[in-house]
Formats: structure tokens, sequence, C-alpha cells
């Protein structure tokens, strides 16, 4: 028998250390070479890896949330082999990189079997699996190379007569004196640290505005009308982002980002616009490249394909970076006014709030009118307060008169 020290590879993109999201085996547990050991989370992905040889798990690292540096002992194996001693394995074939964002998953109370590691899926689903006294290797996946997505799964749970077993606390929660400890780990920790980095740095400028929606609604609903059955219909959500991408080259210092360690303010020509999307993991913010250059259609197309790899965690790093600014909804659950923070480096983030019908004053008339508010945010370092109102103000405009938003420019 001989000890295999399997080192923390290099994830790329310049990754010196990267957070224990998941452990699939515990001390004790005997693998395969090549099954799926643990998940990763970096600045940018989660990464599954897998073992490099066969042979029993005699020590991992840590725990779920605790950072391994590259090139350090992350899990050591028992081999048979004579030849393998005090080893690191760097190999491609020693990394799957899981082409979603970073999600946060806890350390479960049950044990993936041989074949569940096997699996090519998220570790989401795996966690799900797990709760669900599941055997992934019962489902059929349709991403590359057989990888189960979330469609994949949820489409096992709605044929599949299992019961699903009661949810139980993970290992790392605390229980004691009615209370429950949850470690924030994962996307939920990078959320957090964003999210107070925004709340910190920037000097949030907030502006409302009501718009009258009522005319683009009305063409939405003309244009669904000779869509055929079961075919995608579109939302408001398009025509915000078309009209929105039209007006911002009108006001270059919106569309920009703030680069603190130089010190720099870079204005894009291009329109990269962030779609907020709530996803299981947490939120995400895929990004819809080149909006300026889309028609509505296509903007509609790739808005649902985008939040749709986000949810089901197929989406690319490359789908889920290099946003220049961010459209952010609640659909139904807009409310009436939001505060949205800024996604840095950006310094501007429009929020939209849900559409409700109101009595309105229209040439002495009262009328029924589709109403929605813009809650929108600004970096005030960088963007007056007269600018931003300047281009809310031009969005409303071209959504309240929406056959301009084909005219424009």
């Amino acid at each position: 028998m001989s000890e295999y020290i399997f080192k923390l590879p290099d994830l790329g993109e310049g990754t010196v250390e990267a957070e224990i999201s998941e452990w699939m085996v515990k001390v004790g547990d005997s693998v395969q070479e090549e099954d799926t050991v643990c998940a990763m989370l970096t600045d940018k992905a989660a990464v599954e890896l897998t073992a490099p040889v066969s042979g029993r798990v005699t020590s991992i690292a840590g725990e779920v949330g605790d950072t391994i540096a590259v090139g350090m002992p992350l899990i050591i194996f028992e081999t048979a082999a004579s030849n393998e001693t005090t080893a690191e394995k760097t190999e491609p074939g020693a990394v799957a990189a899981v082409p979603e964002q970073a999600t946060a998953h806890q350390v479960g109370t049950g044990t993936p079997s041989q074949a569940d590691k096997a699996v090519k899926t998220s570790p989401s689903i795996r966690r799900r699996a797990r709760e669900a006294g599941i055997d992934l290797s019962r489902v059929e996946g349709s991403g590359p190379r057989g990888r189960i997505l979330q469609a994949d799964f949820e489409a096992f749970l709605a044929r599949s007569p299992v019961a699903v077993a009661p949810k139980q606390q993970p290992q790392s929660d605390k229980q004691t004196d009615g209370t429950t400890e949850i470690k924030v780990v994962g996307l939920r920790r990078k959320i957090a640290q964003h999210l107070e980095q925004a709340n910190q740095e920037v000097p949030h400028f907030s502006y409302v505005e009501e718009v009258d929606v009522t005319e683009v609604d009305r063409l939405r609903r003309h244009l669904n009308r000779d869509k055929a059955a079961g075919e995608d219909t579109l939302t408001l959500l398009p025509f915000i982002a078309l009209a929105l991408a039209r007006v911002l080259a009108q006001f270059p210092q919106c569309n920009a980002h703030y680069d603190k360690q130089r010190n720099v303010l870079i204005r894009y020509h291009a329109v990269h616009l962030g779609i907020a999307t709530q996803t299981g993991d947490g939120l995400k913010v895929p990004v819809l490249k080149h909006a300026e250059k889309r028609s509505l259609e296509d903007t509609a197309r790739e808005i649902r394909r985008l939040s749709t790899a986000a949810r089901d965690n197929t989406a690319s790093r490359e789908e889920l970076t290099g946003s220049t600014i961010t459209l952010t909804s609640l659909g139904r659950l807009g409310g009436i006014v939001s505060t949205p923070l800024i996604n840095l480096p950006e310094v501007a983030i429009i929020g939209v709030n849900k559409a409700v019908q109101r009595p309105m004053v229209m040439d002495g008339q009262i009328a029924i009118r589709a109403m929605m508010n813009l809650s929108s945010s600004f970096d005030h370092r960088f963007v007056d307060g007269h600018d931003a109102a300047l281009l809310i103000q031009a969005l409303k405009d071209l959504l309240e008169h929406p056959a301009t938003i084909f005219m424009h420019g």
C-alpha cells in the first residue's frame, strides 16, 4: 500500500485559492479513478474534481466553506500501487468545470453511491438527489456527455413514484435551544460580500419614475396573438431591455465600469446587459451580449435562453460575466418601489416594478391605464442626478410610445 496526495490543481483564470463547496466522499470511502470527489468554488464558477487514482480516502483538507490554496493537499488516498507516492495530479482530466456561477451547498447527511459519483451533474442536483433518496444513475441526462440538467432532474421527479424524504439539516448546521446556525458559504457568501462591498463603497443615488406601459403592453399582446400554440410569448422585459439599449447611446456615463485599482472610468460602446435572475442557488446575472444590435424577438429569445441556463446551471462562465449595466425585475412580486444595489463594477442598475392597472387622468378624463414604476440606482460619484433623471425620462418616453423603440437611432 502507498499514499497518494492529491493537491488542489490550478483551476484557471489566475485562481490562487478556492472554497470547498461540497464533499462527495468522506474519510474511509473507497473510490475509483475519475469518481467525482468534491466541488470547489472560485470567483467565477463551481468546479468538480475527480479522483486521479483508485483507493481509499484517508484524509480530506477541511469542511465546506474552508478555503484551500492552489498546490496545497486536498485529499490523501491510500492506494495499492507501490510506485505512486506523494504525487500531485494536475492533468486536465482531473478537473471538470461546472458551467454555473458560484453555488452554495452544504454537506448532506447522506453519502452518494459509486454510481452517483460517476454521474455528470451539478452539486445542487446531487444534494437534491440525496435528500430525495434518488439514485442519479437512473436519471437520463440531456446535457453534454449525458450531463444531468435541472430540467432532466425535474422531469424525473415528476414521473417518479419515489417519495421525497424530509429535508435533513446539513452536518455543518448547529441546533441549540430552538435556533439553527447555518454556515454562510458558496454563492450566499459571495452575494453577501458583493452586496456589502457595493453598499459600503458606492454612494447610491436612487431615482423612481412611473411609466404608462399601456401602449407597449397592447403591442405585446398583439404580437403574442399571432404566435403559434406552445410558442414562447413575449413579456414586457424584452421591450424594456431593447429600449434601454437604445437610449444608453445618449448616456455613455451610465454604461460603464469603475476600475478602482487604476482609478479609471471605462465607458463601453457595446451594451452588455445583465439580466438579474433568481435561481434555486441564489441570484445570478447572465449577460445579454450586444443588446444594442438585437431585434425584439432575438432579445426575448436570448433572455429566455440565458435565464433558463442560469436556473438549470448550464450557463457558461462567459455568459455569467461581462455585463456593463444590469436590469433587475421581480416580475409579479415587483412591488411599488425598490432600491436595487449596483452590481459592481458597474455604475447603474435599472429596477423594474410590477405593472398594475390604475385610474389616471388623461386629457381631463379618468382612464384605466397600466402603470409601472422604474426604481433605479446610480453611482453618484460618476453619474450626476440630472443625467440619471434624463436617462430614465428617455427610457420612459420610448416605452410610452413603443413605435419609437424601433425607430430609435
